[in-house]
C-alpha cells in the first residue's frame, strides 16, 4: 500500500500565509529539543494533508542563529510529515541568477557556526548513537525535479540547480567574504539552510527548498548593489506570490505518485548511517 503523504511547508521571511491552506487549525506543541518556533498550522492543498511552520516565528521574531531547527523538523516528523518543501529569501552571487528568479537548490556550503546539526548528540531522552549521515545528494532528487516543473509550467525564470552557502547572520557578507564565497562555486547566500536540510534529511524526510532571489548580496563594483534590508523587502514583495504558486501547485503533484520506495530508501540510508 502506498505511503501516506503529509507534506510540511517551512516559511522564512514572509513565505508563512496561513492562508494558502484550507480547513485551517493551529497547534501547539513540544519536542525532546524544545519548542518549535512557533505553532504549527494544520491544512490541505487541495485535499493534501499539510503542516505549516514558520521559521523565524509568525512575528519574525528569531534571528537565524536562535532558531531551533531541531525543534522545527521533529515537530513536523511527529506530525507524520513524509516531506518538506522550504522556501528561503536568497542573495545571489552570479550575475546569470538575478532577483525575482527562483533557484531550486541541490547543495550547499555551510558557513554557520556552532549551531545543532545533528538529533543524535548523547543528551537524556535523544536518540542513541551517533549518526555519521552521508549529505551527497543533499535535497531529495524527486521533490526537486517535481518543484522545477512546478516552477517551468508556470513560467518562471527557475535555475534547476544552485550552490547555497549559508552563513550565520545575522550581519550581510562583507565584499571580501561576497568575492571569495563566489570563487567557491557559491551561487546564491543564506542564513538558515543549514542545519534545516541536515536535520531533515537525518529524520527520513524528503527534502527540498525553493530560493527567492532577492539581491546581488554586495559582490558587485556598483555600489548601488549593495544589499540593504530595504531593497531585499520591496524585491521580496513583487515575487513572493511566485513561490506561494510553486508550492500550492507542487503538493498536489507529489501526493500523485508513489514515495514508499523513495522513502524507506531514505530512513535505510539514516539508520546505517547511525553506530551505537
Amino acid at each position: 500500500m502506498p505511503q501516506k503523504i503529509k507534506i510540511g511547508i517551512i516559511g522564512g521571511s514572509g513565505l508563512d500565509n496561513p492562508d494558502i491552506l484550507k480547513n485551517a487549525s493551529t497547534k501547539s506543541v513540544d519536542t525532546p529539543y524544545g519548542k518549535p518556533s512557533d505553532v504549527i498550522t494544520l491544512g490541505q492543498i487541495e485535499g493534501v494533508d499539510c503542516v505549516l511552520l514558520a521559521r523565524h516565528g509568525r512575528n519574525h521574531g528569531i534571528m537565524p542563529g536562535n532558531v531551533n531547527y531541531r525543534a522545527n523538523i521533529w515537530a513536523l516528523k511527529n506530525e507524520g510529515c513524509t516531506h518538506v518543501i522550504a522556501a528561503t529569501a536568497t542573495g545571489s552571487l552570479q550575475e546569470h541568477i538575478k532577483p525575482g528568479d527562483l533557484v531550486i537548490l541541490n547543495n550547499f556550503i555551510d558557513r554557520t557556526q556552532g549551531r545543532k546539526q545533528t538529533f543524535y548528540d548523547g543528551e537524556k531522552n535523544h536518540p542513541l548513537g551517533i549518526c555519521h549521515l552521508p549529505m551527497e545528494p543533499a535535497f531529495c532528487e524527486r521533490t526537486r525535479q517535481l518543484i522545477i516543473q512546478t516552477a517551468e509550467q508556470l513560467n518562471f525564470s527557475v535555475h534547476k540547480t544552485g550552490t547555497v552557502v549559508t552563513i550565520e547572520g545575522p550581519r550581510f557578507s562583507s565584499k571580501a567574504e561576497s568575492k571569495m564565497f563566489r570563487q567557491w562555486g557559491g551561487d546564491i547566500i543564506n542564513m538558515t539552510s543549514v542545519p534545516e536540510i541536515v536535520l531533515a534529511k537525518e529524520a527520513g524526510l524528503c527534502y527540498a527548498l525553493v530560493a527567492l532571489v532577492t539581491d546581488y548580496d554586495c559582490w558587485k563594483d556598483n555600489k548601488d548593489e549593495h544589499v540593504t534590508v530595504v531593497d531585499v523587502l520591496a524585491t521580496f514583495k513583487k515575487n513572493v506570490t511566485k513561490v506561494t504558486k510553486v508550492i500550492m501547485g507542487v503538493v498536489p503533484a507529489i501526493a500523485k505518485e508513489d514515495w514508499s520506495k523513495t522513502i524507506d530508501e531514505l530512513q535505510e540510508l539514516v539508520q546505517n548511517s547511525i553506530m551505537k
